[in-house]
């Protein structure tokens, strides 16, 4: 049977999980009759949560006769790594753009990489059924971005459709007829090549992949290079410097059809296949035929560019609402996850009981810090800092920088542009996008961005779209200012009181319920003030025998202000911790006892001096 790989690419949110629910549907993957959830890819309960794609899966339909491999990537840069292996299975791709929002920071970042592999992409204009649709100036926008990005003339000359995912049509001209998706599917056998590859040749395939599944454990998914894979075969895997890891069998072969895996007992250069029975094989390792002595070549993955440090929970409360707590589990649980996460790397801290986890964003971390709580696990997070460098040629100190892209109504674009040039931003481009919003584009050190979506989000009431992505690294642009308040912290143990959270509201914004466990040194609020204050929040009213003549006036408390996981770890400052456990996300001082604070602070300090 003739085979197609094609990956489809785009930035979050511009509908690909979508339209390959529809390409499923349409292509027969499932019966009349079979209920199927939306976003059927995204398996995962964080994706379906957040209705994001986080990792890349495989499927595959047949049309006319020929079977087309799917792979449905993520749209975040976070998981930019996750694009890149994908990459390097498939012989083309389909670029998907939102017709209203057009080209963001991720299209340019997939494309980049799809353009530097050598693939002709396809270009999608998606969601052309929206009210504020603009089809063919972002057609326009692409061919500027293909060009920018120095596509070759093959490249430039990129075939298009117009197409409502959603609705399930795609269209070579916006007045067609809008029946279904099969002139995307005719498009892609035209355009994408076949793999090419020769099934003479000794068997070779890299890991793209890595899952683990209850009854097979590990599966490697990838393209089989070269060769034929056949069940039972004897291989062997090599890393990416010659060695070999370990030797064993293709217990299990498995191909893909529609949503599930089916096993095969044998697959062909160019199929994309998940195997089983290996147990050290990792991404992206080689796996071969005994007579084969070079690995394949590997992508390279760009570097991490935000480092966190994960340490056990030695708060008051730790263990008490987690199963997983000691630092051998926490090891344990970071380094399978750097085996099948490419874009994270772990190293043992200077810290005791601490390991510093670098990772492309906030997003990518702050993900993982959520599935191990899922798990059971307590931990405590430090605050994100960037991973700098030094240039070998000018000896200089250089620190990571992305490119922001903000969209905002005009009424809201001066105080954006004040609040990022604090940070040491940089304007690009200001240009009007329609609809009395306006597009500005920064270039802006990392760290200047940590911690300021919630304000963003504050400064342009909730209506302003944030996208960004690494732009590379640049010198060093000085100290940036970080958060103006300071906080309120419990100077007691106990359980927090009404009485006395309704005294302590007056001197700031509180994040705690009445109620709520607290102890000595946990962050209960965000302080008016520039300083610290330590506060009592378990004092209760003194009783008197004395009868009132009315009742105690009512007591009413403003509501705390609730913190997502991801906005927790960016409003913390150095000398702070996020303590994360199954049940709750709580913020605390590094050092809980006041005296112990006053120290390091006059450390620091002369430290500083």
């Amino acid at each position: 049977m003739e085979l197609r790989n094609v990956a489809i690419i785009a930035h979050v949110d511009h509908g690909k999980t979508t339209l390959v629910d529809n390409l499923l549907k349409q292509a027969g993957a499932f019966r009349a009759n079979q209920v199927v959830a939306e976003r059927a890819m995204d398996r995962n309960d964080l994706e379906r949560e957040r209705g994001i794609t986080i990792l890349a899966k495989s499927t595959a339909v047949e049309w006319k006769g020929v079977k087309i491999n799917i792979v449905d990537t993520p749209g975040h840069a976070d998981f930019g790594g996750e694009v890149e292996r994908i990459l390097s299975m498939v012989d083309g791709a389909v670029v998907l753009v939102d017709a209203a929002e057009g080209v963001l920071p991720q299209t340019k970042f997939v494309l980049t990489k799809a353009l530097a592999r050598g693939i002709r992409p396809m270009v999608v204009v998606n969601k052309v059924d929206r009210q504020d649709a603009r089809p063919d100036e972002v057609h326009n926008e692409m061919f500027d971005l293909f060009a920018a990005l120095g596509a070759d003339d093959d490249q430039l000359d990129f075939p298009m459709l117009f197409a409502s995912g959603r609705q399930g049509w795609a269209d070579e001209t916006m007045d067609g007829p809008r029946k279904d998706l099969g002139p995307l599917f005719d498009l892609i056998l035209r355009h994408v090549p076949a793999p090419g590859l020769d099934p003479n040749l000794p068997f070779a395939m890299n890991a793209a992949i890595l899952e683990a599944d209850t009854f097979l454990g590990r599966i490697l998914t990838g393209r089989i290079e070269q060769g034929t894979a056949r069940l039972n075969m004897p291989v062997k895997v090599l890393r990416r410097d010659g060695s070999v890891v370990e030797t064993g069998r293709l217990t299990k072969l498995m191909t893909f059809s529609g949503l599930d895996r089916v096993t095969v007992d044998t697959a062909q250069a160019g199929d994309i296949i998940a195997i089983a029975g290996l147990s050290d094989a990792t991404i992206p390792d080689t796996i071969c035929d005994p007579a084969v002595t070079e690995p394949l070549p590997a992508i390279p993955v760009d570097p991490p560019t935000l480092s966190m440090t994960f340490r056990i929970n030695d708060g008051p409360l730790g263990g008490r609402e987690g199963k997983k707590v000691t630092s051998r589990q926490i090891r344990d649980r970071l380094f399978k996850e750097a085996e099948g996460n490419v874009a994270i790397t772990i190293k043992v801290s200077e810290e005791v009981d601490a390991f510093e986890v670098a990772g492309r964003g906030e997003l990518q971390l702050g993900v993982l810090i959520e599935q191990m709580r899922r798990e059971g696990f307590e931990l405590t997070i430090g605050r994100p800092r960037v991973l700098t460098r030094e240039n070998a040629e000018t000896g200089e100190r250089e620190e990571p920088f992305e490119e922001c892209l903000v969209d905002v109504d005009e009424e809201y674009s001066g105080v954006v542009v004040q609040k990022l040039s604090l940070r040491k931003g940089q304007m690009q481009d200001m240009r009007p996008s329609g609809g009395g919003k306006q597009r500005l584009t920064f270039l802006i050190p990392s760290r200047g961005l940590i911690g300021y979506h919630g304000e963003f989000l504050t400064d342009t009431r909730g209506t302003g779209i944030m996208n960004r992505i690494f732009a590379g690294y640049q010198p060093w642009a000085g100290s940036i200012e970080g958060r103006r308040n300071g906080s309120l912290i419990s100077n007691s143990d106990g359980e927090a009181i009404q009485y006395s959270l309704f005294s302590l509201q007056e001197r700031g914004t509180l994040f705690v319920d009445p109620g709520v466990k607290v102890y000595v040194g946990m962050i209960l609020g965000e302080h008016s003030r520039e300083n610290d204050l330590d506060v009592n929040p378990i004092k209760e009213k003194k009783l008197t025998n004395i009868r009132a003549a009315g009742k105690d006036e009512a007591l009413l408390l403003v509501p705390p202000r609730r913190m997502s996981l991801e906005q927790a770890i960016s409003y913390i400052e150095d000398d702070e911790l996020v303590e994360v456990t199954p049940t709750a996300v709580r913020l605390r001082k590094r050092y809980l006892d006041p005296h112990e604070r006053k120290k390091n602070a006059r450390k620091s300090e002369s430290e500083a001096a």
